[in-house]
């Protein structure tokens, strides 16, 4: 009898075409590919055959009420790190198994630069103009804020020095951007090492920057720590990047913030909720939304998928 290799939240209905999916061949595991987001709801029916699921990052959460609905599930894969997205406890607690991969940092940090640029040059703004027939217009307003800007001159502020952060440290300096750095001790210990500038103090560090861009891993100390009185210390010109976690800004503070004109601007990838909750942001003037794209282009996947495919191969013919 064929193992069923359950995969969610396959959006762009890629996973059955990647190279990484030849890790199958030549064995008795069925792929069965989901390519809606689920409601928790619709999860114990849609999952009642599943021998393994595999998870694309946090799209969907495993709880301990849904893992107990599930008596054939023996495996789930996590593709990059392990997250809160997986009740280990539980899965311990029902025999479950559990593997993770190995994530990259230069996917999202080149979304976060290419967020960067069109945010300062207002790209999504003009786009959207042009594709209503108006030419070299990006807002209503009829003034000086409505073009954009060169980066080159400008301060860019990291919130988060890690690996990612450290990429972005590159890709500014070779556009000529001065870099200051904020967050943690081990932000400031990797600033020294790169020779970039750090800022202890958080609401100086944010009133220097033209462009602050969130590079934080989110846990009980980092969850809801940007706060709106955070936010107001920005400059009204100012551009918000966030490819790192929506949860790291306290619900409903940006779009307040936003409103009241401090930051002047916003790039998101990443939203409460997703993906119902981008929906506020998707059309708000001051804020350039993508949908959650960091991790999403083909070298990662083949990574991700090469190393979940792999995994469940080897756990099943163990078992045998």
């Amino acid at each position: 009898m064929a193992t069923t290799v359950t995969v969610l939240d396959d959006y762009q209905g890629c996973c059955a075409f990647l190279d990484a999916a030849h890790e199958l061949d030549d064995s008795d595991l069925r792929l069965d590919v989901e390519h809606r987001h689920l409601a928790a709801s619709a999860l114990p029916a849609r999952l009642a055959d599943s021998d393994a699921v595999i998870l694309i990052r946090e799209r969907t959460t495993l709880t301990r009420e849904l893992l107990a609905q599930l008596p054939n599930l023996k495996l789930v894969v996590q593709t990059g790190r392990l997250s809160s997205a997986i009740d280990l406890e539980a899965c311990d607690d029902l025999g479950i198994a559990v593997r993770d991969g190995t994530g990259s940092p230069t996917a999202p940090a080149e979304l976060t630069w290419l967020l960067i640029m069109a945010g300062c040059r207002r790209l999504g703004g003009y786009l959207d103009r042009q594709a209503r027939g108006e030419w070299q217009r990006s807002s209503d307003r009829l003034e000086t804020e409505s073009l954009g800007h060169a980066v080159s001159g400008r301060t860019l502020g990291i919130w988060g020095l890690g690996k990612i952060g450290s990429l972005v440290v590159g890709y500014a300096e070779a556009f000529g951007m001065q870099v200051i750095a904020h967050g943690r001790e081990s932000s400031a210990g990797r600033a020294f090492q790169l020779g970039v500038e750090f800022e202890p103090d958080r609401r100086a560090f944010l009133a220097r920057c033209d462009v602050v861009t969130l590079h934080l891993k989110l846990n009980d100390e980092t969850r809801g720590m940007i706060s709106a009185a955070d936010l107001a210390a920005m400059r009204a010109e100012a551009l918000l990047v966030n490819t790192s976690r929506a949860e790291l800004i306290r619900p409903g503070a940006l779009l307040d913030a936003l409103d009241a004109g401090r930051p002047g601007s916003a790039a998101l990838d990443v939203y409460e909720n997703e993906p119902d909750g981008a929906r506020p942001y998707q059309h708000h003037s001051r804020v350039l939304a993508t949908p959650h794209l960091g991790f999403v282009e083909r070298d990662t996947f083949e990574r991700y998928f090469s190393t979940a495919f792999r995994q469940v191969r080897e756990f099943f013919a163990a078992k045998n």
